[in-house]
């Protein structure tokens, strides 16, 4: 199973972002329950898991919306629930769901966010609505889902935030705005700005983060560098044999030497993942059959996932 890399290796005094111990009891196992991490200055940090999670609701205490049952979080050092109006004047915040004011049209909404982020110009509000093709002169209460997106993200971003809170900010985006966004997120990333992003789209924390932690169920089961992904110690290959009776006869012997574990997916194909320690012993298992292709697959972030998951989803039925 994936090694945990627990928040107490890091240095806390270096943290623009802290969850410390966070519990947020709903009853019915739903909240969240003892969590711990933190995210440094000038950091982009994943924060993945599927809806239900917990992702939303650990972000709502960061921002200050709701009181911690046990634990604190902590932006630039400041209690969120306490120092809520202060941090978010340096905070970029996009909600997972999106609830405008109605009656207003979108450039009244962005006039709003204007005075309440104290923006004197609308230079930056220009740029994002040219780079999202943003026309906000309908009402908030007609616009289509992705508009309103769009028009998040323009308020969230208007006034040059040192952080960047974001939580599933592409959902109802099309393609092409989706890889906008990021484009957008990697160069706030080389400007230095510290990125919170939760979401289930593997891409995209793929693209951007630097670390990343999974949750399920309410608690942090793993968190650990993006780049642990490529110099894992576990590898993984796919061997094509001559037939399907070689094919069979490795796995067996896979399996009877403990070296390796082994997943029989196509005829004549296996895919075999060993350890560092081990390779010498698999690649001597190997002289003894007739293999056409021994090929090294590199673990994605999708399959490191899903190994918290695979019960999960073969309870539900699905292969």
């Amino acid at each position: 199973m994936p090694v945990y890399y627990g928040s107490k290796e890091r240095d806390a005094s270096m943290s623009v972002i802290e969850v410390e111990n966070l519990t947020k009891d709903y009853g019915f196992k739903r909240g969240v329950f003892g969590i711990s991490f933190q995210i440094e200055k000038g950091e982009a940090y994943g924060f993945l898991g599927p809806n239900g999670a917990g992702k939303s609701t650990t972000i709502r205490h960061l921002i200050g919306f709701s009181k911690p049952d046990g634990g604190q979080t902590r932006i630039f050092g400041m209690d969120s629930f306490k120092h809520y109006n202060e941090i978010l004047n340096r905070v970029g915040y996009i909600p997972g769901e999106i609830a405008l004011p109605q009656g207003i049209t979108g450039y009244e909404f962005l006039e709003m966010m204007k005075k309440l982020r104290g923006v004197k110009d609308n230079s930056m509000i220009k740029k994002l609505s040219d780079l999202f093709e943003l026309d906000p002169s309908g009402d908030t209460k007609r616009m289509s889902f992705g508009n309103k997106r769009k028009l998040a993200i323009v308020a969230a971003l208007m006034h040059d935030p040192e952080v960047l809170i974001l939580d599933e900010p592409t959902s109802g985006l099309d393609p092409v705005m989706q890889e906008a966004f990021m484009e957008l997120l990697r160069e706030e990333r080389r400007r230095g700005k510290t990125i919170l992003l939760s979401t289930h789209i593997f891409s995209e924390v793929e693209s951007l983060c630097d670390r990343v932690s999974i949750i399920k169920n309410g608690y942090i089961v793993d968190e650990f560098p993006m780049s642990k992904l490529k110099y894992a110690e576990d590898k993984l290959f796919k061997v094509k044999l001559k037939d399907e009776e070689e094919a069979v006869d490795l796995k067996k012997h896979v399996e009877a030497s403990g070296c390796a574990d082994c997943e029989k997916r196509e005829e004549d194909t296996l895919y075999i993942q060993v350890n560092d320690k081990n390779i010498n012993e698999f690649l001597s298992l190997l002289k003894e059959y007739d293999v056409e292709v021994l090929s090294h697959e590199k673990l994605t972030l999708e399959e490191y996932f899903m190994q918290y998951y695979l019960d999960d989803v073969q309870f539900k039925g699905v292969s």
